[in-house]
């Protein structure tokens, strides 16, 4: 479903008092982060800005949640078939950081079997997708290169979003975006059933979500496909 990643935004004007909380030791300098999920087409098709800059790739994925519409069963499965096996809902490509969750799919990080390490090659050039769109976004609006000079956190966030829309609407006016980005579905969550049926089928789905034997399976079964 496409490419999940974070991206970091200096924070120039970072009151003294907060700077602990905004600065990450591999940065030194206080970050705003940034997570988006982009295609090949460089569209960014989620995107949630707002987490201080001392947190990682896994605190922004608990603050947000990327799958709130699956577990509520607001929206429909979509089966795949990989290596004659059947999948019912789709995933993203994330580097080692991210969960072993059915959602994800990474690289191995030691291989030695050459249909991993072929795999492993293809993973971590699809995952570039979303890189390559946070370099174009940059590249773009150049105040997204510069250590912003706001002094709060609402306006930063006007700002990345803003350049994240107008990005958008040039990636579909230039007719490079491959899906059909007004497509429309009606939400197949059931409001007559009662809160404890909606309650057992969110805890389901989030065990599906997070079942760890998928994941394993899935990442072997595409291996096999490649």
């Amino acid at each position: 479903m496409g490419n999940i990643d974070c991206m970091h935004w200096a924070w120039e004007k970072c009151p003294l008092a907060w700077r602990g909380q905004y600065t990450r030791g591999d940065h030194g300098y206080p970050t705003i982060m940034l997570e988006a999920v982009a295609s090949c087409d460089n569209w960014i098709w989620h995107a949630y800005f707002g987490v201080t800059g001392s947190n990682n790739d896994i605190n922004i994925l608990d603050s947000r949640d990327l799958f709130k519409s699956m577990l509520n069963e607001e929206m429909p499965d979509v089966p795949y078939i990989v290596n004659n096996l059947e999948y019912k809902r789709g995933y993203y490509l994330a580097d080692g950081i991210y969960p072993t969750w059915s959602a994800f799919v990474k690289s191995y990080s030691s291989v030695v079997d050459p249909k991993r390490t072929y795999f492993s090659m293809k993973q971590a050039g699809a995952r570039k997708d979303v890189e390559r769109t946070f370099g174009i976004l940059q590249g773009r609006w150049h105040i997204l290169q510069q250590p912003v000079r706001a002094y709060e956190v609402v306006i930063m966030r006007r700002l990345m979003y803003t350049c994240i829309i107008l990005h958008n609407i040039i990636v579909k006016d230039n007719g490079y975006n491959i899906a059909d980005n007004e497509l429309m579905y009606e939400p197949v969550h059931n409001m007559q059933r009662t809160w404890i049926d909606r309650c057992d089928a969110y805890n389901r789905r989030n065990k599906e979500l997070r079942d760890r034997e998928v994941h394993e399976e899935l990442r072997h079964d595409l291996v096999e496909h490649f």
